[in-house]
């Protein structure tokens, strides 16, 4: 059996609290790809597994994937 190992890809996730309750999670160094959870872990499991799948996908089509550069964020708070 052939041992294959996996490359390990970083990329920094937004998890924003929606309406309902839940989580809504961006991935934006992967365009389109967003995803929910109930809950943060929920939403973290989905976050991974989306990744996964959209990673995956890009492969399967020899795309290239996505690195991320250095990302910084920042809470900004302005007065209007």
């Amino acid at each position: 059996m052939k041992n294959v190992s996996k490359q390990i890809y970083n990329y920094t996730a937004i998890f924003e609290e929606n309406e309902n309750g839940g989580y809504t999670v961006l991935v934006p160094a992967l365009p389109g790809l967003v995803t929910e959870g109930k809950n943060l872990e929920q939403a973290k499991e989905m976050a991974e597994d989306a990744i996964v799948c959209y990673l995956e996908g890009l492969k399967t089509a020899h795309e290239e994937i996505p690195k991320e550069g250095n990302v910084a964020h920042f809470r900004l708070s302005v007065a209007v």
